[in-house]
């Protein structure tokens, strides 16, 4: 079956950074279109940053842009997320996600994902 499991969460200061991963199983992983996404305590899961099926194309949400990287390693069946100049507003539970083949490639909604890891916990003191 289908398997996300996430990994690299944990506490730091602010203007650090940390490097999640998120290792597949279970599907064919360099078919799929890969996301993560975050959840802060009190707030919905909004969507962070996703990449294509051969890592040539990338999209982030404006609060992330330019401190935040997303890459693949389809050899490895394994998603990354760089964080850089880490805030205390990017504090969350982060988790990445699959998204379904059926749904456009631009699109960054959570519906658009059909399955999620448990989560990982990044907590940024300020």
């Amino acid at each position: 079956q289908v398997q996300l499991v996430e990994s690299g969460g944990g506490s730091v200061q602010a203007g650090g950074s940390l490097r999640l991963s998120c290792a597949a199983s279970g599907y064919i992983f360099s078919s799929y279109v890969m996301g993560w996404f975050r959840q802060a305590p009190g707030k919905e899961r909004e969507f962070v940053a996703q990449i294509s099926w051969g890592a040539a194309v990338t999209s982030y949400a404006d609060s992330v842009k330019g401190r935040f990287t997303i890459s693949r390693d389809n050899g490895k069946d394994t998603l990354y997320l760089q964080m850089n100049s880490l805030k205390s507003e990017d504090t969350a539970l982060y988790y990445c996600a699959r998204k379904n083949p059926r749904a456009i490639l631009e699109s960054t909604g959570e519906y658009e994902y059909d399955y999620w890891g448990q989560g990982t916990q990044v907590t940024v003191s300020s």
